[in-house]
């Protein structure tokens, strides 16, 4: 399907946000997904990932998780440099921000005449987090969560009972819990900590462990697999079609 791209600055409670929507060329309604980066914000490799989703039926938004700490279109380099400023970015935002931003992606995707109704969210590393934090939106029936970190830890600041673990009660949807087995930043207390308390809430729930680094879907650096990139998007897809319409 062919797809195309443009941009909107969303009003948020903490200031303006930027926000990358790529969706299909055909006239019609489709089912919107809230797709989160990592640190790094709208890198290539995020930017291709979205559109490879639009192109298969779905409207993609891409904020820029961190817009209250940068100039808009700020985009952080795949190196040590970007790395710093992206983690302490994360360190400094508030994790209710992020619900607010998210509030406001639907309130507009709703106004919207190509927009079918249904909404679904997916992210990589912290994006993956984000997305597991969208979820608690109400109107989210379906989310893919990338290797997704901090869930298991208190890094992300947080307000008592406001983490993102303890809110498990606030999800409806069904969840798509993808992980790499090497990857450090999720070991396998931690990944066990995070499945132990799904259960436990009974959640609606899938879980995948890969022979896989951390990083592993995105398609710039060493650490990208192709094969599995290919199986997290297909599980995905998966997720989508028996959830939207």
């Amino acid at each position: 399907m062919m797809i195309k791209s443009e941009i909107t600055d969303l009003n948020t409670a903490t200031g303006v946000m930027r926000t990358y929507v790529h969706r299909p060329a055909v006239d019609g309604q489709y089912p919107t997904i809230l797709f989160y980066s990592e640190i790094f914000q709208q890198t290539g490799p995020i930017e291709r990932a979205a559109k490879l989703i639009a192109g298969h039926g779905y409207n993609v938004l891409v904020p820029e998780v961190f817009h209250e700490l940068n100039p808009i279109g700020t985009v952080l380099a795949y190196d040590d440099a970007g790395r710093d400023k992206g983690n302490a970015d994360k360190m400094a935002k508030s994790v209710e921000g992020y619900d607010t931003d998210n509030a406001a992606m639907i309130a507009w995707v709703k106004q919207q005449p190509w927009h079918s109704g249904d909404f679904g969210a997916m992210g990589f590393c912290i994006g993956g987090h984000l997305a597991f934090r969208a979820a608690l939106q109400p109107e989210i029936k379906a989310t893919a969560c990338f290797y997704a970190t901090d869930l298991h830890t208190n890094v992300i600041p947080n307000q008592p009972g406001q983490h993102s673990m303890e809110r498990l009660a606030d999800i409806s949807g069904e969840l798509l819990m993808i992980f790499g087995k090497q990857d450090p930043h999720i070991p396998a207390a931690g990944r066990a900590q995070v499945y132990q308390a799904l259960v436990a809430a009974d959640k609606t729930f899938t879980w995948h462990e890969f022979n896989g680094p951390h990083a592993f879907m995105r398609d710039e650096g060493d650490r990208y697999d192709p094969q599995l990139a290919l199986l997290g998007y297909q599980l995905a897809f998966d997720l989508f079609r028996r959830n939207l319409k």
